[in-house]
């Protein structure tokens, strides 16, 4: 099973370094961008704050945020994060062994053998086209993991021998030491909290449980993916030591650049030179679309460099709902640089019945300097 997420810090735009003061500096800069106040009827919008609600809400605190910064969206699973205070679930174990392995057992009333954590989460990065961003990708990943040794089937004993009950620590796994006026209870060093001692270790993985062993996985990446969108492929990471359960891959998305079209969000942006004669007497322009489809853009007459046309619903893909983003064209007017003597000639005549009204902007700045001037001179 996978499931796609967006990096907390990805979503509000500052490094994972970043201060309390940056992160929210850069959550009211995008709360008041996709706010549904501001964008009202747009989904895309509606979804984009929801989002970066939740990562603002994780990230402020420092608490969620440690979590966060070690175990990722996982830590907020199974119970953990949604009343904020939750336990940490069976994939990370209780808050005892987060003590315990801060300062030793000390704090633990029980006695009990120590159970085999899972194994650890693995991260494989991936770098995709923004062609396959927008219509999604299924593939297949190879990579070398721990996988439970087929041979004992993670028990780490040679096949028709068994364990016995460890004798330091009489099965419990843990032994306790008198310093002063404290006992202090510690992990049993020969079985390593286990309770029991292999007879004779498994001679294909050396008692461990695992070997390594390459696996071809298929992972489906869905359209509007960004870079820093992460995949979880649950359960296959590092297999846990004696047969505990295994870590989960997350695979991390890096999306190339496109050589016509960049990406903000779901929008699409794109830089369409046009000739002068286009600007100014207007006309339609065609450009390939990402679903391949040609999109025809109207240039209004009397246009002018730097002016942005939008196509509603051309950009890409809102990742896991419904809908596109838009395509935003920046005009360029181009001026021409190799001309024919008629040409030459047909602008010379255009030149001579030009009377200022054509290009007010340019009117405009050369009557202000004229009065600026006047000025000066008095």
């Amino acid at each position: 099973m996978s499931a796609t997420e967006i990096d907390y810090y990805e979503l509000l735009e500052v490094s994972r370094d970043a201060d309390d003061k940056m992160i929210k500096s850069a959550y009211r800069k995008l709360a008041m961008r996709y706010h549904p106040d501001k964008n009202p009827g747009c989904s895309e919008s509606e979804a984009r704050f929801k989002q970066i609600s939740e990562a603002y809400d994780c990230l402020k605190d420092p608490q969620k945020r440690a979590a966060y910064d070690r175990y990722g969206h996982a830590a907020f699973q199974q119970g953990m994060g949604a009343a904020g205070g939750g336990g940490m679930g069976a994939e990370f174990g209780d808050i005892g062994d987060i003590f315990e392995s801060i300062f030793g057992s000390a704090f633990g009333g029980g006695g009990g053998r120590q159970q085999a954590r899972r194994g650890a989460d693995l991260r494989y990065d991936m770098e995709i086209s923004l062609d396959e961003a927008f219509h999604g990708k299924h593939t297949e990943i190879t990579i070398e993991v721990s996988q439970t040794c087929e041979t004992c089937e993670g028990a780490g004993a040679e096949p028709g021998t068994g364990k016995h009950t460890c004798n330091m620590c009489a099965g419990h796994g843990k032994v306790r030491a008198q310093q002063g006026f404290f006992v202090v209870e510690r992990t049993c060093p020969t079985c390593h909290g286990r309770g029991e001692v292999i007879e004779q270790h498994c001679r294909a993985c050396r008692g461990e449980g695992r070997v390594d062993t390459p696996q071809t996985l298929e992972v489906d990446i869905p359209p509007g993916v960004d870079s820093g969108t992460r995949i979880r492929l649950s359960g296959k990471g590092e297999a846990g030591p004696f047969g505990a359960p295994p870590g989960d891959l997350y695979i991390f998305l890096h999306v190339k650049r496109h050589k016509v079209f960049e990406r903000e969000g779901t929008t699409l942006l794109t830089r369409v030179p046009i000739t002068f004669t286009t600007a100014a007497l207007g006309g339609s322009i065609e450009i390939p679309g990402m679903d391949g489809e040609m999109i025809t853009i109207d240039i209004p007459a009397g246009i002018q460099s730097g002016k942005q046309l939008r196509k509603r619903g051309a950009g890409m893909p809102v990742l896991q709902g419904r809908g596109r983003g838009d395509l935003v064209i920046e005009i360029s007017v181009e001026t021409p640089t190799k001309l024919s003597s008629r040409q030459k000639e047909l602008l010379r005549e255009l030149q001579e019945t030009e009377t200022g009204d054509e290009c007010p902007q340019s009117k405009g700045f050369f009557d202000r300097i004229k009065d600026a001037w006047s000025d000066l001179t008095e």
